[in-house]
């Protein structure tokens, strides 16, 4: 039997979300919010508690630690994620995955379409899915639209691994896990990641494990 869903106002869970102190709780795959999606965020919480969510998620992300986080991944069904990475790879990692450092940046309402034909695979994981990883293939360049925290408008493009983390943070606003992209034959633990396939491009995992990368 599903447990049962916690139908008080969004403001009032959040309040008692932060009432705790400290990092957000992390919800793990296999938890109904993370499938349900959630609904556009239009003045739930109001200026003063959606700051108040918004630093919270920042902590909780700096904490854990990753480069994104939704707000559906501390069990709360609103359509706002946060990332930012400052990118602490070797170089020639950064040049092969596009990854440059992103400031904080707070995505309300996102929506994103492909900028550009390109595809790129690399391993992907997910705080919501921990201990392991896999190859997911993104867009290389997408089209992100929505609001900051603040209401204004956001059209910007991204390339590269900021690309990537904007597509995985979108999709878990859509009820959607890395996973549902992944290619099930890469799947592998973060110590089978750091010991066997640590190269800038998965191209070894690919013919070791038997799959095949986009051209």
């Amino acid at each position: 039997m599903a447990p049962p869903r916690d139908d008080r106002p969004l403001a009032e869970r959040v309040e008692e979300l932060l009432a705790a102190g400290g990092p957000l709780p992390i919800v793990a795959a296999g938890r109904p919010v993370l499938r349900r999606g959630t609904e556009p965020y239009d003045g739930q919480l109001g200026p003063a508690l959606l700051a108040r969510f918004v630093e919270a998620l920042r902590d909780t992300m700096h904490a854990a630690p990753g480069v994104g986080l939704a707000a559906p991944q501390v069990g709360v069904e609103l359509r706002i994620a946060v990332i930012e990475d400052p990118a602490p790879v070797p170089e020639e990692i950064a040049v092969a995955r596009g990854r440059v450092p992103q400031p904080f940046r707070v995505l309300v309402n996102p929506v994103y379409e492909p900028a550009g034909p390109g595809r790129a695979a690399f391993f992907e994981g997910c705080l919501s899915v921990p201990g392991w990883q896999a190859v997911v293939a993104r867009h290389a360049e997408v089209r992100l639209r929505g609001e900051d925290e603040h209401g204004r408008p956001l059209d910007e493009v991204f390339r590269g691994w900021p690309a990537r983390i904007v597509q995985h943070e979108t999709d878990h606003l859509d009820g959607t896990l890395y996973l549902d992209r992944a290619e099930p034959r890469s799947l592998s633990t973060n110590e089978a990641v750091a010991a066997l396939w640590a190269q800038p491009s998965p191209q070894a995992a690919a013919e070791a494990l038997g799959f095949e990368l986009p051209q």
